[in-house]
Order: structure tokens, then sequence, then C-alpha cells
């Protein structure tokens, strides 16, 4: 049997990783600037984190939703203390794409209404509603297609403001991302967000935070929305969570009701998940990681925004968009094999995108921007 070839893949493999950095089998090494997708929050193999899932694979690590489990508690606990959210409830599940998919349903079952509005440049997720939500036809099959999801234009009120005039009755969600990561790091204005909030208020519509890439302090506050005040009705949560161990979470306002059956998952929860979520938030916590992260993003803009080639900056804390007078492919393959160094890019193929864990070091981010002056003025 041969694997279902869908990924474009670089020819390196790596077997090794600690902190920012990775090796592959021939004992190269990397910096890591791209964390598999923002999904490396803490760093590869943070010895808190190892120690800790090391401990409960000696006591145990599955069992169903079926028994109590006070590793769950213990997690909602923590989180809610950590963003600032405890009166929100905590619905644990294995990913982005399934936390947003039980996020829908929620607000479905919380309103009785079907259409869910969401925003060009969008990704949510590739299952079911979750790729009825995202913006590229590419991954959208005609099983996902339905007329129930209307896509609006990014930071463009006016257009939202007609869907609602319109169709505003019958919308049950608006789903938006902190800050767009696949988009290109595309950030919502204040204005734009403050109209959503209304208009939800307004027609009885939830209001629905997908903070998968943005949030867990990658933006230099826990979740990036809260930077703008905006209270949401729902907010998704994954990547960053586990750092590497499959997570997700949907974060509830009180107001929602939970009965038996409402939501449900096999293995979401589970004891080792659990564990490395903690982990993860211990660390976030006694290694100041949020403000590291607003750190370090502001020190790499300020060093590289007057090299050539860079038009402009998209940046809240260590979520970073580099966009090039160029597609990126030239600059993001130069740093890969001429300089070992990961990076990212986006639907914008302009936009180079920067995803470090969030306990970057400075000597690291040093590296990082020596070797992109090299790649830019030799272009």
């Amino acid at each position: 049997m041969n694997l279902f070839d869908v990924y474009p893949l670089f020819n390196i493999n790596p077997v090794k990783a600690q902190g920012s950095f990775l090796w592959d089998d021939k004992g190269e090494k990397y910096l890591d600037f791209y964390g598999g997708h923002a999904v490396i929050s803490i760093g590869h193999n943070h010895p808190h984190y190892q120690t800790q899932l090391k401990n409960q694979l000696d006591k145990i690590s599955f069992y169903s939703n079926s028994v109590q489990n006070e590793l769950q508690t213990e997690l909602a606990e923590k989180l809610g203390k950590f963003s600032g959210l405890e009166d929100y409830n905590l619905f644990l599940c294995n990913s982005g794409a399934e936390a947003n998919e039980n996020a829908l349903k929620l607000a479905s079952f919380h309103n009785g209404k079907s259409k869910v509005l969401y925003f060009s440049g969008s990704f949510h997720g590739r299952t079911s509603a979750a790729v009825s939500v995202t913006d590229n036809p590419k991954i959208v099959a005609p099983v996902n297609y339905d007329e129930r999801f209307i896509k609006s234009e990014w930071n463009n009120i006016e257009q939202l403001e007609a869907i609602f005039e319109k169709q505003g009755s019958e919308i049950s969600s608006v789903i938006i991302e902190g800050i767009q990561g696949v988009g290109g790091i595309m950030i919502p204005t204040l204005e734009f967000l403050n109209k959503i909030k209304g208009l939800c208020e307004k027609n009885n519509t939830v209001l629905i935070l997908d903070e998968v890439q943005s949030g867990y302090g990658r933006s230099g506050c826990f979740f990036a929305h809260q930077e703008f005040g905006i209270e949401a009705d729902i907010i998704t949560t994954a990547k960053g969570m586990g750092n590497g161990f499959p997570i997700g979470g949907v974060l509830i306002h009180p107001k929602f009701q939970a009965s038996n059956g409402l939501l449900g998952t096999t293995f979401g929860g589970n004891h080792l998940a659990c564990v490395a979520a903690i982990a993860v938030l211990d660390v976030m916590k006694d290694e100041n990681l949020i403000e590291n992260a607003k750190e370090m993003g502001e020190y790499i803009e300020n060093e590289i925004k007057d090299f050539p080639h860079i038009k402009t900056i998209r940046r809240k804390g260590l979520m970073i968009g580099i966009e090039l007078d160029r597609d990126c492919s030239e600059v993001r393959n130069s740093l890969l094999y001429n300089h070992h160094i990961f990076t990212g890019n986006s639907n914008d193929k302009a936009v180079l995108r920067i995803l470090p864990a969030l306990n970057i070091k400075k000597e690291e981010t040093d590296i990082f921007i020596g070797s992109l002056k090299t790649v830019l003025e030799n272009l």
C-alpha cells in the first residue's frame, strides 16, 4: 500500500527536534520558524512537556468520555484563568476543524437557524461544515457546497450590512478568524469587528471567533480578538494548544445550555491530550511567553522592515506575514535549502508566513534575520 499522494513534500526527513531546531536523517540542522503551521508553541521537546507526557504514560493514556477525567477539569480551570474567560465552558475535541464543526453546530442548536456567514480569505478546516466556510473552491467538494453558507468580503462593512439587511433573520452564526493565517496574516479592523458584533446581537446571531492559529498567545494576547475588547459567543482553538499533541477546544459562553448528548467525541479530551495541553499552559505562564511573543515579534519587524523587496509587514506578536514584491516561493526555498530555515507561505503567493515558537530566543531570530537579508539582497 502507498500513501495517498495529497501533500507536496520537501525532500527533508526530520528525525529529531529540540527547542527551535530540527535535524534530518542526514544530520543536517534546521531552524524552525514555522512550527508546523503554528503548532509548536513552547518549542520542540520542552523538558516539562516531555516529563509530563512520559509520567502520564505510566498511569493511563486513554479512556472514553463515559467516565470522569479530572485532567479535563484541571485543563478547563487553568485555561479559563489564563485566558481571562473563567465563566466560559470548555468542550474538548481533537483538531481545529472539529472545534469549528462543533461551534457551528452548537450555534444552530442555540438559535434554530441554519445559515452561516464567513469571509473571503478564510480557512476554517477541511471537514463538512468547516470546509464550507473556507474560501478555497479547490478543497470544497460538491457534497460540501450549500447556499446556506454566505461569503462576505474581508473588512467590507457595507457588504456585511447589506447581507444582514436581507438575510439577518436566517443567519445562525458568523465565523471569523482572530487573524487570518492561511489568508496571509490579514488583521480585522476594530470597526469591522464592532460592526459584526453589533449585527450579531441585533439579529440573535452567534459570533464565533476561530482562534485556532491566532490564539494561545501567538498574537501577544491570549486570543487575538481580545486586543479589540470583543466578547465572542464561542471561541475555537487547537494548533498551539497541545504543542504537537492533537487537541482542540471550544470555549462556550455561559448563555449556551448543555444537555446530555448535545456534543460528543471519542478521543477528545483524553488523558494524554489533557496532560499535553496543561503542560503548554504551565510553560507559557512560568516562562512569560505571551510577553516574549510581543517582544520578539516587534524585534523581528524592526530589524527587517527596511530590507529590499519587502512591501509590507502584517504582524501581531509572532504571527507575521511578510509581503514581498514577488511570489515568495523563491525566497522560501532559498531559506530552506541554502540556509536551513523553515518558513511558510499562504494563499497570497507574495506573503511569507512566519510562525516560530513563542519561546524563540533573540539569537535564533538573528539567524533568521541575517539569512532573510542575504536572500533578499541577492534576488
